[in-house]
């Protein structure tokens, strides 16, 4: 029977850098209708992954870097989460992938809502914890991670969630050219239609803005060997 480590070792395998469990019920605060039980009765573990997201495209004048690795890594990520389910599958256990970038509407809160919040997961499952930015932040990578996860029949061993990191120094409050970060919740809407969206002088879709991932002191993690060339912001 798989254990907590083989199902790290799968997941490694497809493409992972990160990956841990959670148990269900860490997810009582889940918004109605988003809950993993919410999708799948019968659920008793969130797996949660994430890919290391390059450093580099934060301090590249263009925009476009940045904008076209968000673009690929994302079917990446739905990649590996399928394939997960596939491999769990051979092993006679039921699994569902979550997408990685596919959100809808919901009413109660006026907001685009993924059907299980992928930060969340990582943060239950002991990958990082959410700053102040919205963004969550784990060691070995800081907030340049992109997320997945997928959920489980099969009760595995869960893993320990980490202390907050975020010192709630607000610098990402300040930084943010329209104020999206006042309130505790990220103005979600107004980030949107401010930071995505078509270039009419450069006729293209971009994201032109991600200055509080830019401006935290933890984007790039504490273990990751990068911070010691002080990349600067």
């Amino acid at each position: 029977m798989l254990d907590n480590r083989a199902v790290k070792k799968i997941m490694f395998s497809l493409g992972a850098d990160l990956c841990g469990i959670a148990s269900v019920d860490r997810f009582n605060d889940a918004p109605k209708g988003y809950h993993p039980l919410d999708i799948l009765p019968t659920c008793k573990s969130v797996i949660s992954f994430a890919c290391r997201f390059p450093v580099g495209t934060l301090i590249c004048k263009s925009h476009i870097p940045y904008t076209r690795t968000r673009n690929s890594i994302t079917p990446k990520m739905d990649s590996i989460a399928l394939d997960f389910c596939i491999e769990m599958e051979k092993r006679k256990i039921i699994c569902v992938p979550i997408p990685t970038n596919e959100s809808q509407w919901d009413k109660n809160t006026d907001r685009y809502r993924s059907i299980i919040s992928q930060k969340h997961a990582a943060q239950a499952a002991g990958l990082g914890t959410i700053g102040r930015h919205s963004l969550l932040i784990t060691p070995e990578f800081g907030s340049m991670v992109w997320l997945g996860a997928v959920l489980c029949e099969q009760e595995f061993e869960a893993d320990e969630m980490k202390a907050p990191v975020c010192n709630g120094c607000n610098l990402c409050v300040d930084v943010c050219p329209i104020n999206a970060l006042q309130n505790p919740e990220i103005n979600q809407q107004a980030c949107w239609n401010f930071a995505f969206g078509d270039d009419k002088e450069e006729r293209v879709w971009k994201i032109s803005c991600h200055k509080c991932r830019d401006i935290c002191p933890y984007n790039l993690g504490s273990q990751n060997s990068l911070v010691e060339l002080n990349i600067e912001k």
